[in-house]
Parts: C-alpha cells; structure tokens; sequence
C-alpha cells in the first residue's frame, strides 16, 4: 500500500504508516534539517526538499508517477485562518494556501483514502473541511484521537481527518474501530518513558550546546548494557538498542535551576515554594504556566514545539532541569535508536510538531482494516 507524506517535517506521521505496513514513496518538507533527520532515520522513500506551494506550482512534477496509484496521501497542512471557516471556505482564505496545496495534491494524485492531521480547534471548520473533500470526491469525517487512550503517556488531543474515495464505497465510519483499539491499549505513565535513562544535570554554560559529557550527557552515547521496561519493547519493536541519541541537556541559569528544585510534582509557578524567587510576582495570572513540573504518575503534558525555547514547563519530575530532547522523543513513542539532525534547538521543534508514531501506526492499521 503505497503512500506519500506532506508537511513530513522528522517523519513521525510516515515511521507509524511504515511500521503499519504502508510502503512510504516520497515525503516532503521545506526546512533542511527535517530533510537531514529523515534521510538519517528512513531507508525506504525520496525526500523533496521543497515547499509544497513551489511543488505546486510545478505541477506536481515529482509525483506524476505516482497519479493514481497511492493508496494513502497524508499530511498536516497548517491551517491559520480555520477560525474564519463559518463564514468561507476554507481554501478560500489566504492564511490557508498550504491546506490549498494539499486539497490541490488529493485532486491530482487520487489516492485511494487521505489522512489530515491538524489542532482539534480545527473541528470549527469540520464541515467545510468535508464538504471541500466531498467536492474532489471524498467521503469520510474527522476523529479528535487522545493519545493518552492509544498506548502513549502523553495527553495529546489532535484531530484526523479520515476519508476515503467514493467510488470505492467503504463505511467511513470507523467510530467502533478506534474504540475496540482503546480497549486493547494499555495505560503507561510518564515514568515509563523516563525508564532507564542516565541522571544528567543542566549546563551552566550558556551557549554550549555542543557541551556533552557525562554529566550533561550526550548527543551520541554507546552504551554495554540497556534496560528496557514493557513501554520501551513497544516503542523499540525488539530492536537492539546499543547506541541513546539526543540524551543532552541544554542551559539554565541559577535562578531556574532553584526553581526547579523547590517546586514539587505537578505544580505551577504560582506554588508558594517558589514566592520568593518568581520575578513576576506582579502577574502571576499571566506568568502560572512558565513554570511547571511534570507528575511521574500520570501521562505528560502535550510535547510541543515549544520546548526548542525553554523547557520551563516541561521540568523533570526528579532532576533539576527540563526534559532532554530524548525523553521528550520517548514520550512522543519515538525508539530509541531514532536520531535527530540539525541544530540542538530544531531537536525539540521536530519532536514537538510530529505526530507519535504509535498512534499514527494504530491508525494506520484501522485503515488498512478498511480495504
């Protein structure tokens, strides 16, 4: 079953496609860096560099031979001006060109099913969005999926749109699928994606991202002996881990660094055991989130893009320091031998914006169910 993936950025979307069985033939996306990682991490499909409005204005030229002949086109377009869609199209909205682009890709490559991923604020556009499918000859509806539900220990709320190709006449509706699949996920918490991992501290050193060492720990480390707990053979596939990647903190100062001390599990910036070093203690009401300190035993906060900033809301639960682009990536159910390319801060930008490979791979299977 072949497939495409636009707005591919590190490749979570298409690693959960792949290891659902979908043979991946391109993926495209602008930024140089997600090109590096992809290549780095896929041994199987072409990566176009390129933005997709550049593609498209070349008429599709990369993928006239794939016109017709992909079961799967997906993609997660952003969509800036989804709030207006109560009163237009879509596509019709300049701040949508890039969501444009995909409907104009689905037009031309006539796959047999499509799978948009976008923010379940996206659900205030859901009509227009499956009107403008229908008129290109698309049936099917959006399903607001939480990781937390599939296996995953992260809370994440995104939407997917699922449709399928009218001629072919399948049952859209795949409410009961993914509800029979929520039954068979199991329940994993923060702590067991932290599993294992070495104690490292945050640098003091700003500026320092090529610092590795033992104590901060390291973008490549190879390692005699692994522990793997039940989350870490489900993310790893019974692959042999010997090498831990992107395991690497970044820089806090003194000040944070106390905060992140002090602050107990599950708690904001408004804690009053850190009164007395908050420097917006004036706007506390803005200021709560800057601070937060995840909970072991429940499922982590969203992962984001974000946290190529600060990790200031994402603080360990044991450790004095933000999450490490590692840690963040086993939450987001990337294995452990998956490498991120580029610059230290782009590691958590494409972690961030991925979608977990766990849950796009159990979608991809509920789909596969279909044909």
């Amino acid at each position: 079953m072949k497939t495409v993936d636009f707005f591919a950025g590190c490749g979570g979307l298409s690693l959960g496609l792949h290891n659902a069985g979908f043979d991946l033939e391109l993926a495209s996306d602008y930024k140089p860096y997600t090109q590096e990682t992809f290549i780095n991490n896929f041994k199987k499909g072409e990566f176009i560099l390129k933005d997709i409005l550049e593609i498209e204005s070349n008429r599709w030229r990369e993928f006239h031979k794939l016109k017709h002949k992909l079961s799967l086109v997906a993609g997660g377009p952003p969509c800036q001006g989804f709030s207006m869609a109560n009163r237009q199209r879509l596509s019709d909205d300049p701040r949508n060109n890039l969501y444009k682009s995909f409907l104009s890709a689905v037009s031309f490559l006539q796959p047999k099913c499509i799978l948009m991923e976008n923010v379940p604020g996206i659900l205030k556009s859901k009509l227009n969005i499956l009107n403008e499918f229908s008129d290109i000859g698309y049936d099917g509806d959006c399903y607001v999926l939480n990781a937390k539900d599939f296996s995953i220990p992260q809370n994440r709320k995104r939407a997917f749109f699922i449709l399928f190709k009218s001629t072919l006449k399948i049952n859209t509706d795949l409410t009961s699928k993914f509800e029979d699949e929520k039954c068979k996920s199991r329940v994993f918490n923060l702590k067991d994606a932290l599993f294992g991992l070495k104690k490292v501290e945050a640098k003091r050193e700003r500026n320092r991202t090529d610092l590795e060492s033992t104590k901060y720990g390291f973008r490549r480390e190879n390692i005699s002996e692994y522990h793997e707990n039940d989350y870490l053979k489900i993310i790893n596939r019974g692959k042999n881990i010997s090498t831990i990647y992107n395991h690497l903190t970044r820089y806090n100062n003194d000040r944070d660094i106390e905060i992140f001390k002090l602050l107990p599990q599950g708690e904001n910036s408004l804690h009053s055991s850190i009164k007395h070093l908050m420097p917006y203690s004036n706007r506390n009401h803005i200021f709560k989130d800057k601070y937060f300190k995840l909970e072991e035993d429940k499922p982590c906060k969203t992962i984001t893009a974000h946290m190529s900033y600060d990790c200031n809301m994402y603080i360990h639960p044991h450790q004095a320091r933000g999450l490490t682009p590692r840690e963040a990536a086993r939450v987001q159910t990337f294995s452990d031998n998956f490498e991120f390319k580029g610059p230290y801060s782009k590691w958590y930008e494409q972690i961030g914006n991925a979608v977990p490979p766990l849950l796009a791979e159990k979608i991809g299977r509920i789909i596969q169910s279909c044909f």
